[in-house]
């Protein structure tokens, strides 16, 4: 089956376009490198991007930042995939 679908790729277009629809502002570093790696650079930007499996892994791992043609973009409910801070304690220390 991983045949037909590489030889499907090999036939058809040499290129996937990706479009950066969310902003990666407090992601997890890993997350905003991966945007970076793929050469995006501002919001709504558009690249034509290399068929293969290094990139289409990179764009599975960021699929709720980046809408690929061809496939339905769903944004995500709750951003599970920012860096929560600890709230302050501040308040608690004062005896309130």
């Amino acid at each position: 089956m991983a045949d037909k679908r590489r030889a499907g790729r090999a036939q058809g277009a040499q290129t996937i376009k990706a479009t950066l629809m969310k902003s990666a502002i407090g992601a997890r570093p890993e997350i905003r490198a991966t945007v970076e790696s793929l050469g995006f650079r501002r919001m709504n930007q558009t690249r034509e991007l290399p068929d293969n499996d290094a990139v289409r892994g990179m764009l599975r791992r960021v699929s709720f930042l980046v809408a690929v043609e061809g496939e339905p973009f769903e944004r995500p409910k709750r951003s599970k995939y920012k860096i929560w801070r600890a709230r302050s304690t501040k308040k608690h220390q004062r005896g309130h």
